[in-house]
């Protein structure tokens, strides 16, 4: 319970494992990854401030928006350590790859397209296949096994 008197007082990483419902391994995780900081005490334990709370949120959300953490780390760093993150942060953040999910979102939709085009022919015709060699551009390669890059 959160009274006046404990209101300051740092968390340790069990009670942020737990409020955050996240696990204490990918805690350790995000802190080698300098997602978020803690403290140590006289025992050298760790200790969060309360505000890593917000921070983990932030990004278990921006994670379930398939943002990868190494863009999520660079996110944080425009913001101030020693707060929350706020709406206003997040309006910031989420401004920022919104732009890279609708294009990850066009993606996709090409990419079921595609697949029902597919539907039937068992990739009995690598030549035509419009996911493995659309416009056979491997033919126009030469001879040999080549690595294709989706279109």
């Amino acid at each position: 319970m959160i009274t006046p008197e404990n209101l300051h007082k740092e968390l340790t990483v069990g009670q942020v494992a737990a409020r955050s419902g996240v696990a204490v391994t990918a805690l350790h995780f995000y802190e080698s990854k300098g997602l978020i900081k803690s403290n140590r005490n006289q025992g050298n334990q760790r200790r969060y401030p309360r505000e890593v709370l917000r921070r983990v949120a932030l990004i278990k959300v921006a994670q379930r928006l398939g943002i990868p953490l190494a863009e999520i780390g660079e996110a944080l760093k425009s913001l101030p350590d020693n707060r929350a993150p706020t709406a206003s942060d997040w309006k910031m953040l989420s401004a920022q790859w919104s732009q890279e999910l609708d294009e990850r979102i066009n993606q996709l939709t090409l990419l079921r397209d595609r697949l029902n085009g597919c539907i039937g022919c068992g990739c009995l015709s690598m030549e035509a296949c419009p996911l493995r060699n659309a416009g056979d551009v491997l033919g126009e390669r030469g001879p040999g096994a080549h690595w294709l890059e989706p279109a």
